[in-house]
């Protein structure tokens, strides 16, 4: 699996913010196919940082309904990644423009 279709997005929340300052985690939206060491190895190559550990999971999508019609978001996998002390992306750390 190639790098660039392992990661497909950052996930920002407020609850992983707070991560990314204490905990020095970062979150990110992964294929569903791939496994962890996909996953660091990417994270590692794109961003030149030393990855510590990473947590996956996969986030089943909410049935939601408008009207008479009901439809369902799609599923998802999230990747939780601990950096090592002292390293940090940038994707993420940028201020409001």
């Amino acid at each position: 699996m190639k790098i660039h279709d392992v990661i497909k997005g950052p996930l920002i929340t407020e609850k992983l913010d707070k991560a990314r300052e204490k905990l020095r985690q970062y979150s990110f939206i992964v294929d569903l196919k791939a496994s962890k060491h996909d996953v660091a190895n990417a994270v590692s190559a794109l961003f030149k940082v030393t990855v510590e550990g990473v947590n996956t999971n996969i986030v089943r999508g909410k049935v939601k309904r408008v009207g008479r019609s009901i439809g369902k978001r799609p599923n998802f996998k999230k990747a939780v990644v601990t950096l090592k002390e002292g390293d940090s992306i940038e994707l993420f750390e940028g201020g409001a423009a």
